[in-house]
């Protein structure tokens, strides 16, 4: 799509917008909102993602790129209303990671439960946009909750959705909002960044629904209007103040990921030393017992100037952490070993990280940390599986859960499990399916699963719904699908 030309329509920030790591609901990867959002010249966008940070790197990468403004945020469903937090500082993307982890951690996985009284515990420097119910007895009560919650904090947001029941729904939003005193801001439910991919929003939900596309009724959207829409048509649809007022909220908010770094436990230095004298203390020491003879001057050599390269890039205090869960290991007579790039240090072989010595391979240690790409190194350490939870509870206790968690992976759909899904949600038969699915690697080859071929396994090519059902299924490939734990 071509840019949209400078013009004199009013600046906007669309401040609910949701990438397809809001599972089956969202549409559309992070950057391709963010690329739509600069070339509509929007002020800002923020990526409020349903109780979750999953898709804010992405579209942090793609939004420094472009230099457009993002903003932090999610999207939290709670007895009918949806709240929209956001993020304008560090502190606030503090609370708001606390609640999403509270809210998941209460629940099974995949889903989440919130409580009113969580709000303003944790939302307590987040901005908030509230969608109300609409016509529940509780609206009141909850508008006179929040407003005492979040003084000057808290908006009610109005979506035009062209659904056919917008005015009584303005006019009671507006009723709720003079009656509270709340401001009015315009908000798009964005699940897109474009209409055309309306019926893979359609696939998502029947995926969703476990049934098909055809089954969907009230449960499917009623039109295409939940992408990113051109600021003229937004002037059309919302008032100048409603405008204005998501500018507004997006200049409040001026936290960046750029502004967090890596936060290391502190209890791993005794107090009467720095991290760089404990550091060498324990290198020194771990040297004395792996060359008694001595070190000869190449070693020693190597030494200092990784030991010089870890303080200049203040990374003493992750060695340290890895040290000290090593040394529980190693107390327990539990097996393990550093492994990767690891090995390219003569710092972690004094510290029994690894066992690749270096006298007996010669490896570069800029391979594993450099000045020049400014990123903490990677640690990779093997511990023998059937003991690997004693570990991991050592972890739980020495640290604390808050500050502990199992990293996560992110599984995006594959060949057959998009044919599987997508022609399910469109209605196939399960014979179609598996033909489908029987010619994987050809469906996927440059040219495509060739007409001649879907002819041999009993397919039509000039089938609509089937040639739709191969679109889809090209389109959402790549797509994330959920989250699971990490193998390791």
């Amino acid at each position: 799509m071509s840019p949209t030309p400078a013009n004199t329509n009013p600046a906007y920030a669309e401040l609910h917008c949701l990438s397809n790591f809001s599972f089956l609901r969202g549409a559309s990867h992070p950057h391709e909102l963010v690329e739509r959002a600069h070339q509509l010249q929007y002020r800002a966008l923020a990526i409020t993602d349903e109780c979750s940070l999953a898709g804010v790197v992405k579209a942090h990468v793609a939004a420094r790129a472009c230099q457009l403004p993002l903003i932090i945020g999610s999207e939290f469903r709670l007895d009918g209303h949806t709240l929209i937090a956001l993020a304008p500082d560090r502190h606030a993307y503090s609370g708001l990671s606390a609640l999403i982890t509270l809210a998941r951690r209460r629940s099974v996985k995949g889903r989440y439960q919130l409580e009113w009284s969580d709000l303003p515990t944790h939302l307590s420097r987040a901005l908030l946009i509230w969608l109300p119910s609409l016509r529940q007895p509780s609206d009141h009560q909850k508008a006179e909750s929040l407003q005492q919650w979040f003084p000057g904090r808290l908006w009610i947001g109005i979506q035009h959705l062209m659904t056919g029941n917008e005015i009584e729904d303005h006019q009671y939003c507006r009723l709720l909002a003079s009656r509270w005193q709340l401001p009015l801001v315009a908000c798009g439910n964005v699940h897109m960044h474009s209409p055309e991919r309306q019926p893979l929003q359609d696939v998502l939900t029947a995926i969703d629904h476990n049934c098909s596309v055809m089954e969907l009724g009230y449960r499917r959207f009623g039109n295409a209007e939940r992408h990113l829409r051109s600021r003229a048509l937004l002037t059309r649809l919302y008032g100048p103040e409603l405008l204005a007022a998501s500018v507004e909220i997006a200049e409040r908010c001026h936290f960046s990921l750029d502004e967090l770094r890596y936060e290391y436990p502190a209890e791993v230095v005794p107090k009467h030393l720095t991290p760089g004298q404990h550091l060498r203390q324990l290198v020194e020491k771990g040297a004395q017992q792996r060359w008694p003879d001595g070190l000869k001057p190449s070693l020693r050599n190597q030494i200092e100037h990784e030991l010089g390269l870890i303080a200049e890039l203040q990374y003493e205090y992750y060695f340290l952490t890895v040290y000290d869960i090593v040394k529980f290991a190693r107390t327990r007579r539990i097996l393990c070993q550093g492994r990767g790039s690891a090995a390219n240090s003569i710092v972690c072989y004094c510290l029994f990280i690894t066992e690749v010595s270096p006298d007996q391979v010669s490896l570069l240690f800029e391979r594993f940390i450099s000045k020049e790409r400014n990123e903490p190194p990677d640690i990779d350490v093997d511990f023998e599986h059937e003991r690997r939870e004693e570990v991991i509870q050592h972890i739980y206790e020495r640290y604390g859960r808050h500050r502990a968690g199992l990293c996560a992976t992110v599984i995006h759909y594959r060949g057959k499990r998009a044919i599987r899904e997508v022609g399910a949600a469109m209605g196939l038969s399960q014979d179609t399916i598996g033909a489908m699915s029987s010619q994987l690697w050809g469906f996927f080859s440059a040219k495509g699963l060739e007409d001649q071929r879907m002819r041999e396994i009993g397919l039509d090519p000039e089938d609509r719904r089937l040639q739709q059902t191969m679109a889809l299924v090209y389109e959402i490939v790549g797509f994330p699908r959920h989250l699971s734990q990490h193998v390791g």
